[in-house]
């Protein structure tokens, strides 16, 4: 396994997410450098990045935060790994650190996630995550379905 550190996504890797998303999502409108520049840009936004021991982005992960803060939630707006890398646990560890973040600021995280996606269904479902609507053609241009998952809030499964 590759020794890999998780830190801040920042605006100098947007090149390199844009590379990555080419390649991991061709036909569903991967994002460009400058959308990537653009989430980063956002203070509600927390973004984070895989690196080797050389620095390279293996992986990058991004949520928002949403919602007034009394009733806050976040929503997962990426996550993406590269393919020669996988199965390394990057995924899991990117997740994790989007779920805590998510765990600071309060509330429940949905995500949407295509519905063919077998393994990223199965990270999902392991952090707790459970499918509670489908939307057609979610993603575009390919027109593929997404299903919306949702985790509860930890703090409200530990209320009586």
């Amino acid at each position: 396994m590759t020794r890999t550190t998780i830190d801040a996504l920042r605006p100098e890797d947007a090149d390199r997410c844009a590379e990555l998303e080419k390649i991991l999502f061709p036909g569903d409108g991967p994002w460009s450098a400058a959308a990537f520049r653009s989430a980063l840009a956002s203070p509600h936004n927390h973004y984070v990045a895989a690196r080797d021991a050389d620095g390279r982005v293996l992986g990058y992960a991004g949520l928002a935060r949403l919602g007034p803060a009394v009733f806050p939630e976040s929503e997962v707006h990426t996550i993406g790994v590269d393919p020669a890398a996988r199965r390394q646990g990057i995924g899991g560890a990117l997740l994790a650190n989007l779920l805590a973040a998510a765990d600071r600021w309060g509330g429940p995280v949905f995500l949407e996630v295509r519905t063919d996606n077998d393994a990223a269904i199965a990270l999902y479902r392991r952090e707790g995550f459970e499918i509670i609507g489908t939307r057609k053609n979610y993603y575009q241009p390919s027109g593929a379905d997404a299903y919306t998952m949702k985790r509860p809030d930890p703090r409200e499964e530990r209320q009586p």
